[in-house]
């Protein structure tokens, strides 16, 4: 008697079958095939083989959107906490310090409520902004009860493990398979509070219309999709920068001139403690204060909907106001 298909089967075999019968899945395939793994009820050799059939063919943006919809169907139910900005963080910076965490600060001292999601550790040699808000001494919500007493009034990081564990084993399992999975694009696009604002960094090219297209499809209000310095969003004065917009499922594209025109310098050591000075102003770092206020800038520009040089004075401004006791 011959033994049942395993339902993940289909899943595996839709992108396996060869150069002429595969294909790619469906938005509503994906969607099915991430509930799956979620509840838990995938071989490790599904799995695998699943992941890295997709990392070889490239997932596409509505394979994107229904990853992330299978996720949010199926992980715990969250508490309902009111967010006005969505902010992934899951590359890690290593060629500079990572300011958008100052970034997140002023965002907080202005009133806007953050998520502020991700992970860390995947990749060697970098810092990653968990590890920053520990230093720092803010806060990092250790469990799903955390959630429930986290006042979004204050800037905060949620990890993935907490989010959804199930999403951090697969990142994780990078150390074993040598390659990036697409949990490491589609957990940008997660919003678990289903904040109007999503702000969203890719490094790697080709992958910025697949995440505007992913969005549109997800229908978020406003997803503002960039290439950050290291994969994060955060904005490098030193080049031009392309926005992706996509604002409920319509998408748009405009460019901003590089702020300077020369080169920047890579850090050697990447010292904590040169972001604390900064903000308190016992020191001068032209590259860092050109990062924050960009940075600001095109959060303010896709949350309060201004023109990028409204954007760009409400930031200095807010800049050279802010409270230097917070950190």
């Amino acid at each position: 008697m011959a033994a049942e298909e395993h339902p993940f089967t289909h899943f595996v075999r839709t992108l396996g079958r060869g150069k002429t019968s595969s294909r790619d899945l469906t938005q509503q395939e994906a969607h099915e095939a991430m509930q799956l793994i979620m509840e838990g009820s995938v071989h490790p050799e599904q799995l695998g083989a699943f992941l890295m059939l997709l990392r070889v063919k490239e997932e596409t943006a509505e394979e994107i959107a229904g990853f992330c919809t299978g996720v949010q169907s199926r992980w715990a139910p969250l508490p309902s906490v009111s967010v006005d900005i969505d902010w992934s963080c899951y590359a890690g910076k290593k060629r500079q310090l990572p300011w958008l965490v100052l970034v997140q600060c002023l965002l907080a001292d202005l009133g806007y409520r953050q998520c502020i999601h991700g992970t860390r550790g995947h990749t060697p040699g970098r810092l990653y902004v968990q590890d920053v808000y520990q230093t720092l001494g803010l806060p990092v919500l250790q469990s799903r009860e955390d959630l429930t007493t986290w006042d979004p009034a204050q800037p905060a990081f949620l990890p993935l493990a907490v989010l959804a564990p199930q999403l951090e084993e697969i990142i994780q399992l990078r150390h074993l398979l040598g390659l990036r999975s697409p949990v490491h694009s589609f957990a940008r696009l997660l919003n678990p509070f289903a904040a109007p604002t999503v702000l969203q960094a890719i490094f790697h090219p080709g992958y910025h219309k697949l995440h505007q297209g992913a969005a549109a499809l997800l229908g978020y209000q406003t997803t503002l999709v960039i290439k950050g310095d290291g994969g994060e969003f955060e904005r490098n004065p030193h080049a031009d920068l392309t926005q992706y917009w996509s604002r409920m499922g319509q998408t748009s594209e405009t460019t901003l001139p590089r702020v300077f025109t020369d080169r920047a310098n890579r850090l050697e050591v990447l010292d904590i403690k040169e972001l604390l000075a900064v903000w308190r102003g016992q020191s001068n770092d032209r590259y860092g204060e050109a990062a924050v206020t960009e940075t600001l800038a095109l959060a303010l520009e896709a949350h309060e909907n201004l023109t990028p040089e409204q954007a760009r004075d409400r930031a200095r401004q807010t800049w050279s106001e802010r409270n230097r006791s917070l950190l």
